[in-house]
C-alpha cells in the first residue's frame, strides 16, 4: 500500500476538525433543547411545535441554498434533529 499524499492528509485533517466541531455543536444544541423540553413539561406545553418547525425548515433551506448546500439534504438533517428533540421532549413529559 502506498503512502497517503500530503494534500489528502491535510484535507482529511480539516474534515476531522469539522466533524469534531459538528459533534460539539450538536451536543450544545441538545443541552439547550433538553432544557426546553423540561420547561415544556413543567408548563404543560406540547413537546412539538409544528408551526415553528415548519418556519425553521423554510429558514434553513434558504440558508442552505445561500451556502451552496443542497436544501433537500439540509431539510433531511434538520428533520432528523427535530424528531430526536421531540423524542427527548416526550421523555421529559414521561410519555
Amino acid at each position: 500500500m502506498s503512502e497517503t499524499p500530503e494534500q489528502l492528509k491535510k484535507f482529511r485533517a480539516s474534515i476531522d476538525n469539522l466533524d469534531a466541531a459538528l459533534i460539539h455543536i450538536l451536543a450544545e444544541r441538545f443541552r439547550i433543547t433538553k432544557a426546553v423540553g423540561e420547561y415544556k413539561a413543567t408548563h404543560a406545553l406540547p413537546p412539538a411545535d409544528p408551526a415553528r418547525e415548519q418556519k425553521q425548515v423554510e429558514r434553513l433551506r434558504a440558508k442552505a441554498a445561500e451556502a451552496e448546500l443542497d436544501p433537500d439534504f439540509a431539510e433531511k438533517l434538520l428533520n432528523f434533529i427535530i424528531r430526536e428533540v421531540i423524542r427527548h421532549h416526550e421523555q421529559a413529559r414521561g410519555k
